[in-house]
């Protein structure tokens, strides 16, 4: 893997923890997340019309995950309303390859192969770790609601690709979302320039991924991206003030380790 498409994946994995951080640590994380949204759909904008290419056939699949992504959203501002980021950043994150994996192997069929048990083994036992003694609930139960949506929506992008060009589909895909949050929530949006700034890092964040993409094999870039367990859970504990303890942080090492075991096998 060359030094450059690392350097693309630690990037965007700083910038995925970051703007999490941004987000959680909002006044009003609903607000927020409606700002963001609206942000998003501004930065995306100018490099979805340039690059276009979007198909009839992409119609589906841009209207699918924009209703999951709106539910992410939701789900997302009220589960940090509240809720410590160290614990449902991992679980979301790590939750959500083994709903992928384990869709794949009931529904398609397909073989689920050593490395790949041993990674859901890995998360599982870091899941256990980071929601340990798991009360209050809510934050696991936010944690494991918002990974079966990762889940889902990474699975209908992973189709949606193949007829549409990233930058315009995910535009297509945040539009509706951005519109539709402060009706759903019955919230104002947060517009101001910490809102912009959680914005451009949620998005630049995807393409430095996309980039990444181009230089590497998916496989270990995704493994290197989800290093942003681990560093949720430290700017978690330095900006946010959350008691992150050993056993969190050896929680989210091992969420990252069984990331990057289904990632290689």
């Amino acid at each position: 893997m060359p030094l450059s498409a690392v350097a693309l994946a630690l990037g965007a994995a700083l910038l995925h923890a970051g703007w999490n951080v941004l987000l959680a640590g909002s006044r009003d994380t609903g607000a927020a997340t409606a700002g963001l949204l609206i942000w998003g759909v501004a930065l995306l904008a100018v490099p979805a019309a340039v690059t276009g290419g979007v198909s009839a056939e992409a119609i589906p699949f841009i209207a699918a995950s924009a209703a999951l992504e709106l539910v992410y959203f939701v789900l997302l501002a009220r589960a940090y309303a509240g809720g410590e980021l160290s614990v449902v950043y991992p679980i979301a994150r790590g939750s959500a390859p083994i709903v992928v994996l384990v869709f794949g192997a009931i529904a398609l069929s397909e073989d689920v192969p050593l490395g790949a048990a041993v990674g859901v083994l890995a998360i599982a036992a870091g899941v256990m770790l980071v929601g340990w003694p798991w009360r209050p609930a809510r934050d696991l139960l936010f944690g494991l609601a918002i990974g079966a949506v990762i889940a889902s929506y990474t699975l209908v992008d992973s189709e949606a690709v193949e007829h549409a060009d990233p930058i315009a589909y995910l535009c297509l895909v945040i539009a509706p979302c951005a519109a539709l949050y402060p009706a759903v929530t019955r919230t104002r949006p947060d517009l101001s320039a910490r809102t912009a700034l959680t914005a451009a890092a949620t998005f630049g964040a995807f393409l430095m991924v996309l980039a990444a993409f181009r230089l590497a094999p998916a496989a270990p870039v995704a493994a290197v991206r989800e290093t942003s367990v681990v560093i949720a859970a430290l700017l978690a504990a330095v900006v946010l003030h959350e008691h992150v303890g050993p056993r969190r942080v050896g929680g989210a090492l091992l969420v990252v380790a069984g990331v990057a075991a289904i990632a290689y096998s």
